[in-house]
């Protein structure tokens, strides 16, 4: 976090256990039209191909294939549905920035993931993953247009932080909150996580858990 703000001991053991519970693959929508009934809560995760979606959603569920993860950026085309303990989805969007495809089917499943934002009423937030070695970058912008015009409260995620010593992840984390702070659908925090080493998991479990379900 980069805000001071921390979960307690008590959201954090319930998030654990929420992600410990079964999660499973539902399907993959090539097409607005094959999206599942929106009757549970769904976060989604956005990100430049090759970002670390697959294994941040694997990582965070401590199930290693889950979500199909590849060395080869742009692999993701379809919008991805896993259940979490039938109670909430988690969606891998396609990713942006590079892919080995024609211009055509590579504008066809971006768009596929902008239509998805814009109509999706149970969609409670979407994480940005942001390479923290890298942090936002121009190709990111149209990512944060589209967000911004879905209406969409996002968070910015860092990934890959393992990469770097904490005084550089606290600067990029600082560096990206000053980026979107100004932008109305942007949540007001920064994870920074590691899919190797679990930093961020578990305040990104309680961030997800607090979205979907909030306390009554």
């Amino acid at each position: 976090m980069t805000d001071g703000t921390a979960f307690d001991p008590e959201a954090l053991e319930a998030a654990r256990k929420l992600f410990a519970r079964e999660a499973r693959f539902l399907m993959g929508a090539t097409r607005t039209e094959d999206l599942p009934a929106s009757d549970l809560p769904e976060v989604a995760f956005a990100g430049r191909s090759n970002v670390g979606k697959s294994s941040l959603i694997n990582a965070l569920t401590g199930r290693g294939h889950l979500a199909r993860a590849s060395n080869a950026p742009g692999r993701t085309r379809e919008v991805n549905f896993f259940v979490l303990d039938e109670r909430l989805r988690l969606v891998d969007l396609p990713g942006y920035g590079f892919a080995r495809a024609s211009r055509s089917e590579t504008r066809k499943f971006q768009n596929l993931g902008r239509a998805y934002l814009r109509g999706r009423p149970n969609l409670k937030r979407a994480y940005l993953l942001i390479d923290a070695r890298h942090g936002l970058k121009a190709v990111d912008a149209e990512a944060l247009d589209a967000l911004d015009e879905a209406a969409v409260s996002y968070q910015v995620v860092l990934t890959k932080a393992d990469k770097l010593k904490d005084s550089e992840i606290a600067a990029v984390s600082a560096g990206s909150l000053a980026q979107v702070s100004r932008r109305a659908a942007a949540f007001p925090r920064v994870v920074a996580t590691s899919a190797e080493t679990g930093t961020g998991l578990p305040e990104l479990r309680a961030e997800i858990a607090a979205a979907c379900l909030p306390p009554p």
